[in-house]
């Protein structure tokens, strides 16, 4: 594997599905590690916290550490720190990831900045209807990430970019989404591992959330039939992944052959 120096790897519909271990992910992970090759974890998990999210994969037999792992999270407090210092936030999120909103203002009742994070039973009718009240008040709304869709375990649920382009429709505003497919995470991860992007290999089951973005960085793009790839959203892909495998399991054969 001597052309290929880190790879960046999606967890959800990679490694895990609704946090089941993919088969062979974990030998494929400790081979990396043994072989040198440097690793980094971009999620749009908004629910767990970057040590919450290490210490379930290591339990599932992947050693993983918390600074490998870059969340939407972790993305979007960044932005809010240096884009609205010091104003008072709205997190409309699921989960306890208090330890990751660390320096933000929280405020849910007189908000100057809306977030938003991963959709869930936190997305109401009556709660999306205040987002939209707030948006047309000229407050400004940071999505964790504009992803379409997930896959659950007995079915695909939609996700936060859904409800961003009825807002955005509605009000005649932007939000601002700072997770994928938005090219910052794979910058954050590249800089993490110390690895140029065209030494890079990104492995997803989104072609258009995860494969594309990496491609148009230099990274070489990997899309596995795992998770929520469908095999129509491909046929009708006008931008096309440099490679397609069966499975996370297939990635040592297909890095060997690069």
């Amino acid at each position: 594997m001597t052309r290929v120096d880190g790879v960046l790897f999606d967890i959800e519909g990679v490694l895990v599905t609704e946090w089941q271990p993919v088969p062979g992910a974990a030998d494929v992970l400790a081979r990396l590690r043994a072989d040198g090759v440097r690793r980094a974890f971009l999620t749009n998990t908004t629910s767990r916290t970057c040590a919450e999210i290490a210490q379930r994969l290591t339990d599932l037999g992947m050693e993983v550490s918390p600074d490998e792992i870059v969340t939407a999270v972790s993305l979007t407090v960044d932005h809010v720190r240096q884009t609205y210092p010091g104003l008072r936030c709205w997190v409309l999120n699921e989960g306890d990831i208090a330890a990751d909103l660390d320096g933000l203002v929280l405020d849910e009742d007189d908000p100057e900045v809306v977030i938003l994070g991963g959709a869930g039973d936190a997305f109401t009718h009556r709660t999306m209807s205040r987002v939209a009240e707030l948006m047309l008040e000229d407050v400004p709304v940071v999505a964790m990430h504009r992803a379409l869709a997930w896959q659950a375990a007995d079915e695909l649920r939609i996700d936060t970019g859904v409800y961003l382009a009825g807002l955005e429709e509605l009000t005649g505003r932007s939000v601002v989404a700072v997770g994928k497919p938005s090219l910052r995470g794979f910058l954050v991860a590249s800089e993490r591992m110390g690895v140029e992007p065209d030494r890079m290999v990104v492995v997803g089951d989104d072609i258009a959330g995860e494969v594309v973005p990496g491609q148009r960085l230099g990274m070489t793009g990997i899309l596995v039939r795992t998770g929520k790839f469908r095999q129509s959203v491909l046929d009708l892909a006008v931008d096309r992944p440099d490679h397609v495998i069966d499975s996370v399991a297939a990635l040592p054969g297909l890095l060997d052959s690069l």
